[in-house]
């Protein structure tokens, strides 16, 4: 059993990568990010690893940008 305060709900996931929870919804959908349910009520969950991922993955990508020449 995964330690459940590793994990956010989905309002908790959106504003803590800042996007509404249905882009999370969507991201989830394409395949974007992991989900995983809860044992008891089966609500989504978002391990917070996950999104600190995300988010260090699209700062990369906003630098890339950024830098590359035109």
């Amino acid at each position: 059993m995964p330690k459940l305060d590793e994990y956010l709900r989905i309002k908790e996931a959106a504003e803590y990568v800042g996007v509404a929870p249905n882009t999370l919804r969507n991201w989830e959908a394409a395949g974007k990010i992991t989900v995983y349910r809860h044992p008891v009520n089966n609500y989504r969950l978002f391990r917070i690893s996950d999104l600190q991922r995300l988010l260090h993955d699209a700062e990369q990508s906003a630098r890339r940008r950024r830098h590359k020449p035109r």
